[in-house]
């Protein structure tokens, strides 16, 4: 069969993506960056698109023609920079519908559980305008509602959930007790072949039989990565507020970080919902590991998670800092320049550098601007520790390292370019 599947670099998409042709289908996978993809799964007939801006059925007809079944993995957490929820899971799927009346391709939704204490903010109340659309269409259809999925890899809340196993010492966990139930990702896959090769139909949760506290689920993973048990402390929700308030200001400038108000919010109820009998196995989470072990990659992965944002703005303030303080003092910070050029070319090339650093230091907060803007500070780094070492080299003698300081912003800076990439 030919297979469209939405949202094919993600997490989920990949692994459904992979499933599909290995049963022998021809899968086109569609994603707004498939260059990467198209490196780790050639076998895929990789596509550009950005599902928010394919909110007309026009916008579908060339991408369904041939098509026997569409496979939607794509969705957003909130609002932010880079997504819009609303373009995205529910006015987009609805002009797919429409235009899939003609071919009547088998559409399956991967979808959530839409009721609860999140069920009104915009993730879920987008997916459940889809779900609805899908299930009055007509068409044939299949909606999964996945608990909590686990794999081989991890985004979004299974990261957090391996960064906070990886926490030295202690487990500060909010909503520790919350019950959550998960499954593996390759579960998904499976319901997914079975809904393309058979009768698989209609709206289905798919869970392991088991209900784990966060708190047990954190434990699970910390002996997954050979870490020693660690006592976990439930933090009050008010003291998650001002982290949930800096990661909801993130998501507004392109990061998409699992610590946001939805993620949060869904959390404080937990992820579980009343199984009805589909016939679908499900594997439990300490399955789900033990047969994905660990390497010391994972353990790096968790450590590096939660540190990955304070590099980006430690950098950030450095740069700034670097650019506005000598702005302050302009005259005087222009003094090295002197020797070699005139006192008013001195100032404005000193001018000219703040200006660059503080640049520098604002576009790295910026998700789409940050690779650039790192890239451009390694370069400046360089500038100036060269320009430095020509015209001035007692520099590396000076008592405030003003020379030296810039090694350990550069290495800095390349930790940040190491771990930038979030699929």
């Amino acid at each position: 069969m030919n297979i469209l599947i939405l949202g094919a670099t993600g997490f989920i998409g990949s692994v459904v993506a992979a499933r599909l042709a290995a049963d022998g289908h021809a899968v086109t996978g569609l994603g707004r960056n498939p260059a990467r993809a198209n490196l780790k799964q050639p076998a895929i007939n990789w596509r550009r698109a950005d599902l928010s801006r394919m909110t007309k059925p026009e916008d579908w007809e060339e991408l369904l023609q041939g098509q026997h079944a569409v496979i939607n993995c794509a969705g957003a957490l909130q609002d932010g920079l880079s997504d819009d929820l609303a373009a995205t899971q529910a006015d987009a799927m609805l002009a797919l519908y429409a235009a899939a009346k003609r071919s009547q391709p088998l559409i399956v939704q991967i979808s959530a559980r839409t009721a609860g204490a999140a069920g009104d903010l915009p993730f879920l109340a987008t997916k459940r305008r889809a779900d609805e659309a899908l299930a009055a269409s007509g068409l044939p259809h299949l909606i999964l509602r996945p608990a909590l999925v686990l794999g081989r890899n991890a985004h979004g809340g299974s990261s957090l959930i391996r960064a906070l196993a990886a926490f030295p010492l202690t487990l500060p966990l909010t909503h520790a007790q919350s019950p959550v139930e998960t499954l593996s990702v390759d579960d998904v896959a499976e319901a997914v072949s079975q809904a393309v090769s058979g009768d698989l139909r209609g709206d289905i949760v798919l869970a392991a039989d088991e209900v784990l506290t966060l708190a047990d689920l954190v434990r699970l993973h910390r002996q997954w990565l050979g870490l020693p048990p660690a006592r976990v402390i439930s933090l009050g929700a008010w003291l998650a507020r001002p982290v949930t308030w800096l990661a909801d200001a993130a998501g507004l400038l392109g990061w998409r970080s699992p610590l946001r108000s939805t993620a949060m919010t869904v959390m404080s109820e937990g992820v579980k919902s009343a199984k009805a009998e589909s016939g679908l196995a499900a594997t439990s989470a300490a399955a789900t590991l033990s047969a994905n072990p660990s390497g010391v990659q994972d353990l790096w992965f968790a450590r590096l998670y939660l540190l990955k944002p304070l590099v980006i703005t430690g950098l950030s303030a450095f740069w700034l800092l670097s650019g506005l303080i000598p702005l302050l003092a302009l005259e005087k910070a222009s003094a090295h320049f002197l020797p070699f050029m005139p006192d008013a070319a001195a100032m404005a090339l000193t001018f000219l550098t703040c200006l660059i650093d503080i640049a520098l230091g604002a576009a790295v907060l910026v998700r789409p601007l940050a690779g650039h803007a790192l890239l451009g500070m390694l370069a400046v780094s360089l500038a100036y520790l060269t320009g430095g070492t020509l015209l001035e080299p007692a520099l590396w003698l000076d008592p405030l390292g003003p020379l030296v300081k810039v090694l350990p912003s550069i290495l800095l800076t390349l930790t940040a370019l190491a771990t930038l990439d979030e699929r």
